[in-house]
């Protein structure tokens, strides 16, 4: 598009009061704005709040002729710091439910045994580097506080330790795989 074409739109623009002209060429396009932003792509200012109070994302260079539906904006996942909190309460409510839990996965358990679920999701690992032994075997004795694996949750390396004592009778989980919320991992004898 020549430069003489280009000022007579500017001028068409500002003499008829038009808010905005768009118009486009083969590979050419120009929007002329008269009393708005020029550049195409700048966020605007103050972002709309929709539901919840959450800002959506940034809209750029409003266009009037064609109205663009409110877009949520990705919610940021909390750090991973509660996992040693979660393990207490998911391993005191263990015995309660563990039973049905046991018997989909393993049968049912012994009346000293409880399981040991993950806190989070993630993905388990039973050393805590691939060239290390692992922290636990099956027939070890365990204490409160041992640590028993670690599940990674966004590149955090959480540690899943030992509520109560006890012997662990079985691994149910393979190394390196993943795993979801209040899936078992260890059968505790605490006998």
């Amino acid at each position: 598009m020549k430069l003489s074409k280009i000022q007579e739109l500017l001028q068409m623009v500002a003499e008829s009061g038009v808010a905005e002209v768009e118009v486009e060429e083969d590979d050419f396009k120009i929007t002329i704005r008269q009393n708005g932003p020029t550049v195409m792509m700048q966020p605007s200012y103050s972002p709309p709040m929709h539901g919840y109070g959450m800002p959506q994302q940034p809209q750029y260079a409003p266009q009037p002729q064609q109205p663009q539906a409110p877009q949520p904006q990705q919610p940021v996942p909390a750090p991973e710091t509660s996992a040693p909190a979660a393990s207490p309460s998911t391993s005191d409510s263990a015995p309660a439910s563990d039973t049905t839990g046991a018997e989909a996965d393993d049968g049912e358990l012994g009346a000293n045994e409880i399981l040991v679920k993950a806190p989070i999701v993630g993905t388990f690992y039973r050393a805590p580097s691939p060239d290390s032994d692992p922290f636990i075997a099956e027939g070890d004795r365990v204490g409160e506080g041992d640590v028993l694996c670690i599940i990674e949750a966004m590149k955090l390396m959480n540690e899943i330790e030992c509520e109560t004592p006890g012997v662990i009778k079985e691994i149910l989980v393979e190394d390196a795989e993943p795993v979801e919320f209040d899936q078992p991992l260890f059968i505790v004898d605490q006998s």
